[in-house]
């Protein structure tokens, strides 16, 4: 394990503890208190402090698999989550609030790729240095493993599986009968189509990531 598998094992885990988390948790928790439900409130989740929002069993996982990854020689990145955020369906206003508070999660976490996005274009000198070996480059990387996680984040939580923000999109968008049936099938079979899900997300989300990434960025650097 070289010193920037290191660097960018640390900048993925801490990225996802300290703003990635909080921001899409948060999301989740404003948007549910604005349509109506102020449960998530009540229990001060509308905040963007890291230690509200990390969940210990979550947080360890994360932190476990990234390490396990970047030893064994892999990408160095890894699979966790932060602390749900409560929300009562029941308490939302309008057809669609479900998936309005289920999208905010995601959609924050691409306002975040955007904003880490300037900050990689704003950076002077040569946009393909990227390491550990120097302030400018080690920030740089930061920006760039910013846009990558939190890219992964959004087309991972709009995957249409449960518990997955997806799924709350999908349930949304067919009819009642369709939802009934899904809901069944996810309550059944839901845990095991998480697992075939965590195991090809790689494969399935890079390929429509990296357009994404690169768009944002103005290199093709994925």
């Amino acid at each position: 394990m070289s010193s920037f598998d290191l660097a960018f094992a640390v900048i993925w885990i801490a990225l996802f503890i300290l703003v990635s988390g909080p921001v899409h948790e948060c999301a989740h928790a404003f948007a549910a208190w604005k349509l109506g439900d102020g449960t998530a409130k009540l229990f001060g989740r509308i905040t963007l402090d890291p230690i509200t929002h990390f969940d210990p069993v979550g947080g360890t996982l994360l932190i476990a698999s990234v390490v396990i990854n970047t030893v064994s020689g892999g990408s160095g990145v890894g699979f966790g989550w932060a602390k749900p955020t409560p929300v009562n369906p029941y308490n939302l206003r309008g057809k669609y609030a479900d998936s309005i508070v289920a999208a905010a999660g995601p959609l924050s976490n691409l306002a975040l790729a955007a904003v880490c996005a300037v900050g990689f274009r704003a950076m002077s000198g040569n946009l393909y240095n990227w390491d550990n070996t120097s302030v400018p480059n080690l920030v740089r990387l930061v920006f760039l493993v910013g846009v990558e996680l939190n890219i992964f984040l959004m087309l991972f939580n709009f995957i249409p599986v449960a518990p997955l923000d997806g799924s709350h999109v999908l349930l949304d968008l067919v009819s009642p009968r369709t939802a009934m049936e899904l809901r069944t099938f996810m309550n059944q079979y839901g845990i095991m189509l998480l697992v075939v899900v965590v195991l090809l997300a790689g494969r399935v989300i890079y390929p429509i990531m990296a357009p994404i990434g690169n768009f944002l960025l103005g290199v093709p650097v994925f």
